[in-house]
């Protein structure tokens, strides 16, 4: 049985992918121009996450998963993409030879962190869906799949996402189920010839653009000799847990805590589990010793105390994500440099400084966030706009002209750590801190 599938040839915008299909059916866009990816920034991207991790340098990092036909690859050693390949192209002809033809899938999840370039043009590409349905609180996530695989690792199996696969190299083709096709208490099936008749497939080539809703059951298939390689964003629409805004507001996790293992949702392990139905008494109170989970939780709650740092929390964790564009973790800021005063920096419209006061008086301060990244100072509101504001009508400046009217700070001015001070010093380590974020890039000469 097949179900219709339906097919842009030509034109591709936002507002009436919203309207006709977002949430309702699979829709498989032509040649979708600007792209949200380029094959550089990919594999640039890849190599990157390949050669990240710990422990031995055989071990696969935990963002990375390699399956030679169905065997999984715990330490894949040089089977992964490495600099000297190239491009896929060269690790296609190295890893053709060392595998001798047998079957593989490289999976990557995560990878956009690994290329600021790739993520930037990915963020700029999505924002036009976040303003119809709204910026993803937990973040969407970047899946690349490459390889020659007969059919995807995992299987026939439904996520809770909504994805959307843009094709890069090669032809993949997808098969659907708008239903599980499949009686058995099992998440997931293998071998599903036998299923094959009521499912529909899309067939996608480079620069093809296709999207389903999450109640799809689905799986990938080659649909050719030659290794297909494609990114995946999926947009969280299932199973969606509270306790993930909890975590994010209370904690600063690591990077790799958002991420984890291809296939795997191991962002909130501790606080997943059924915690309060168990350890709840027959008097309906909380025993004297909470379970691990929860009081973690509890924990990071008490360490804000006053109402007004959990405020400031809350101020802070909403800049970060406005400005990450619903794909975390982001970048790492690239290294500080320092700022002379004949230095000439500009601002870049794509990655704009924002900013909101902290506690509840003028004189509390001030976050600043670009690009995922934020620092505090104890300048205030108005202070940030007066040194930012020669930039923003997107002129390059000297510092020097930026810090016009700072003065020189008192040593009792720099007690508070947390928060850079308000003087000269302290306002060109600011900048310093948003250049590292690419909030502020270095020009040639003013007016130019």
């Amino acid at each position: 049985m097949s179900e219709p599938l339906t097919v842009v040839n030509t034109g591709f915008d936002w507002r009436t992918f919203t309207e006709r299909h977002w949430d309702r059916g699979p829709v498989l866009y032509r040649s979708v121009s600007p792209a949200p990816f380029t094959e550089a920034e990919v594999f640039a991207a890849a190599t990157a996450a390949c050669r990240t991790g710990v422990g031995p340098a055989t071990a696969a990092p935990p963002t990375v998963g390699l399956t030679v036909e169905r065997v999984q690859r715990t330490a894949p050693g040089p089977l992964l993409p490495g600099h000297a390949d190239g491009s896929f192209d060269g690790y296609r002809k190295r890893l053709s030879a060392e595998l001798a033809g047998r079957r593989y899938a490289l999976v990557i999840s995560g990878f956009h962190a690994y290329d600021f370039s790739l993520w930037a043009r990915e963020r700029d590409f999505y924002a036009g869906l976040w303003q119809r349905v709204g910026l993803p609180l937990t973040g969407a996530i970047t899946t690349l799949f490459h390889g020659t695989y007969e059919h995807s690792p995992v299987g026939v199996h439904k996520d809770r996402f909504a994805t959307f696969m843009f094709g890069l190299r090669g032809r993949k083709r997808m098969r659907f189920w708008a239903h599980r096709p499949w009686d058995e208490p099992v998440s997931t099936v293998l071998d599903y010839a036998r299923h094959r008749d009521s499912s529909f497939e899309a067939e996608i080539g480079p620069g093809d653009l296709l999207y389903w809703p999450s109640d799809y059951y689905h799986v990938g298939e080659s649909a050719g000799c030659e290794p297909a390689t494609s990114v995946n964003v999926g947009v969280p629409r299932e199973e969606h847990r509270a306790g993930y805004e909890l975590e994010d507001l209370l904690i600063d996790l690591d990077p790799a805590a958002l991420t984890g293992r291809p296939g795997q949702d191991s962002r909130l392990a501790p606080l997943d589990a059924p915690v309060l139905s168990s350890q709840v008494g027959p008097d309906g109170l909380l025993p004297p010793e909470l379970p691990e989970g929860l009081r973690r939780s509890v924990d990071a709650f008490r360490q804000f105390g006053a109402p007004r740092r959990i405020g400031d929390r809350v101020t802070t964790v909403s800049l970060r994500r406005w400005t990450a564009g619903g794909f975390e973790p982001v970048p790492v800021p690239a290294g500080l440099r320092r700022l002379t005063d004949d230095t000439v920096v500009e601002t870049d419209p794509r990655h704009l400084v924002r900013w909101a006061p902290l506690g509840d008086t003028a004189f509390a301060g001030t976050v600043c966030a670009v690009n995922g990244h934020d620092v505090a100072t104890a300048a205030g509101p108005s202070d940030l706009l007066r040194l930012l504001d020669p930039l923003l009508s997107g002129k390059p400046a000297t510092v020097g002209d930026l810090l016009t009217g700072f003065g020189p700070g008192r040593a009792s001015e720099r007690a508070d750590t947390t928060r850079l001070p308000a003087d000269r010093e302290g306002m060109r380590r600011l900048l310093e801190k948003l250049e590292s974020f690419r909030g502020l890039t270095r020009a040639t000469a003013p007016g130019r």
